[in-house]
């Protein structure tokens, strides 16, 4: 019942910008927050940043602090990643992601509800 669908990824260059969303639909009950992670070839899925749904605090990883910018549409069921100065290293499927437990983690296996990924390719 529950679909979370990433668009808005493509080839941007070195130092540009881009912007992925996530559209949710279906009902997730008990969700506290969101999040996006990312996964390389040959990689294990990296956390990103999140969000509280209802307070609005982000947190983000290091690796991208500064540059990301985690927003939401409530009445649009929709989350926001703002890309800036992007990296070859950001290069990644990026996928959103739902959790119902009360803190936010940086854990994958704390997240219930998973889209299948937007591809974000930087080139230099």
């Amino acid at each position: 019942q529950v679909q979370l669908v990433e668009s808005g990824g493509g080839l941007v260059q070195s130092g540009g910008s881009l912007r992925v969303s996530c559209v949710a639909s279906g009902e997730m009950v008990g969700r506290q927050h969101m999040a996006w992670f990312r996964q390389a070839p040959g990689q294990e899925r990296e956390f990103v940043g999140a969000i509280n749904w209802n307070g609005g605090r982000a947190y983000y990883a290091d690796s991208v602090k500064g540059r990301f910018t985690i927003s939401r549409d409530n009445a649009a069921n929709t989350m926001y990643l703002e890309m800036k100065s992007l990296k070859p290293e950001d290069t990644a499927i990026y996928h959103c992601a739902g959790s119902s437990t009360p803190l936010i983690s940086t854990d994958v296996s704390t997240y219930e509800w998973w889209g299948q990924g937007t591809q974000v390719t930087v080139s230099s």
